[in-house]
């Protein structure tokens, strides 16, 4: 049974998922779906998402992580912004921003105390998250600092790969090349911000390189044919996680500068979508238990998420290649049905690890 201390964390995991709802609730919107609405709430897709749903998430597993008391301030001020977003662009994009280096200091005492290459890694990550948040308040297009807010995601869960691969003990050589290319990530993220179509296919190469280099050297690689149920099953979502990285910056490497239209829905969200919801799906069974303290139940029933996630996201993309919008919208469409299905099924089988 769950202790007091970890029923604390309930409604801040509340507030995430709720940012969710409301992103999925705009992504409809934006996808073309009709439905009831709130003034601009189509627009705040992408922020509700990355910095709504994902920033308060992530902040949150650092600060149980590190347990420092005024760190919990840090995912609620974030919460407050998401909130704030939906009444305020302006108040939103600052206080979300202001959580954004709560979190950054966060990251900071985690290098401080553990100074290895995860660590950097994942604070690199959260600059850049920063770094985007405070190009978007000073009024930048989403399409303009789009890279720093991949970045930020690609890093951050970049990082907690080669911690939790450290088992394999990567060569030097292949260190640095990790190294390289992550600078190749931020670099097209600067360039974009003076030549759109240069930095664009920067960044695309440095995800496309990415993709080899987990491919190569992470765990999931190895684990995909494990004896363990739940282990295969993560690595299964891992593995499909860096295929899609792959083909997202092949996208971006390929179009180049996209400030609209169907080929940049599908270069976003080969990399939000097929990179980003994979690894969730991957990493919730490790996530939600170290927040909550209740084991995640694992079901085969799991991979009909999966599989729906990652079907609709071929449906989309193909949509989107072939300027068909029906398949484009019915392909969304099951993207999010993939989404709530993969909450409804965790939060059942949290209920259920913490009744054992």
């Amino acid at each position: 049974m769950q202790t007091q201390f970890q029923k604390r964390y309930i409604p801040l995991v509340g507030l995430a998922i709720l940012a969710l709802l409301f992103a999925l609730w705009a992504g409809l919107l934006r996808l073309g779906w009709s439905l009831p609405t709130l003034s601009g709430l189509s627009s705040m897709h992408g922020p509700l998402m990355i910095s709504g749903f994902l920033g308060t998430l992530i902040a949150l597993e650092r600060a149980v992580a590190i347990r420092q008391k005024w760190m919990f301030a840090v995912p609620i001020v974030i919460g407050v912004g998401w909130i704030s977003l939906l009444i305020s662009r302006s108040l939103g994009a600052l206080v979300l921003t202001a959580g954004s280096l709560g979190a950054l200091a966060i990251l900071g005492i985690m290098v401080r105390r553990e100074p290895k290459i995860h660590t950097i890694t994942m604070a690199v990550g959260v600059l850049a998250w920063v770094i985007g948040n405070i190009l978007w308040m000073s009024g930048l297009a989403i399409y303009q600092i789009v890279f720093w807010w991949q970045a930020f995601l690609i890093l951050t869960i970049g990082g907690e790969r080669l911690e939790l691969s450290r088992i394999l003990r990567p060569a030097h050589d292949q260190i640095r090349l990790f190294v390289l290319i992550t600078a190749g990530l931020l670099a097209g993220a600067v360039l974009a911000l003076f030549n759109h179509d240069w930095g664009a296919r920067l960044s695309g190469l440095a995800m496309l390189s990415l993709s080899f280099w987990f491919l190569k050297n992470d765990l999931a690689t190895r684990n995909i044919r494990h004896s363990l149920p739940l282990t295969r099953y993560i690595a299964t979502c891992l593995f499909a996680g860096f295929i899609w990285l792959g083909i997202g910056g092949a996208f971006h490497l390929y179009f180049g500068a996209l400030v609209a239209g169907q080929y940049y829905d599908a270069a976003l969200h080969a990399v939000f979508v097929g990179f980003v919801i994979s690894m969730i799906f991957g990493h919730a069974p490790i996530i939600f238990p170290a927040i909550l303290g209740a084991p995640v139940t694992f079901s085969p029933a799991f991979y009909a998420q999966l599989i729906l996630l990652h079907l609709s996201l071929i449906i989309r993309i193909s949509g989107d290649l072939l300027s068909n919008q029906v398949v484009r919208q019915w392909g969304g469409l099951f993207n999010e049905v993939a989404i709530l299905l993969f909450l409804g099924m965790t939060v059942y089988s949290i209920i259920k690890g913490a009744k054992k």
